[in-house]
């Protein structure tokens, strides 16, 4: 990998960074047990009927889903940040291989290559 297409990996991870944790920002709070991780925040409407307590249960639970997926996403981000600082970014975590720049461009923050992805997934 070329010194420029790492610096735009780079560029990609960090904006990638800065829009996730807006976006768990937005709709949670920071997680005292668990640094750098979020909870999703419940939401009250104020009212105590049967309806709107189901309807608070039920976007809480989207909203629960929605953090998992992003705070993954984020951690995903930040070990590939992590991996360009250590000079390994690029490499398939399983096979040490080169990740074809496509599948970068696709996802910055794939740690493996497409055939080992294929693999874990049971894809093949």
């Amino acid at each position: 990998m070329t010194p420029e297409q790492l610096q735009h990996f780079k560029q990609r991870l960090l904006e990638d960074k800065a829009r996730l944790e807006q976006e768990l920002e937005d709709f949670g709070s920071k997680d005292p047990a668990r640094p750098g991780r979020y909870l999703a925040d419940y939401p009250e409407s104020g009212s105590s009927s049967d309806d709107d307590n189901a309807m608070e249960i039920a976007e809480y639970s989207d909203e629960i889903s929605i953090e998992a997926r992003l705070d993954a996403e984020l951690r995903d981000v930040k070990k590939a940040l992590a991996t360009i600082e250590k000079g390994g970014y690029g490499l398939c975590k399983y096979c040490q291989k080169e990740i074809q720049v496509e599948r970068l461009e696709a996802r910055p923050a794939s740690s493996s290559c497409i055939k080992c992805k294929k693999v874990l997934t049971q894809e093949m």
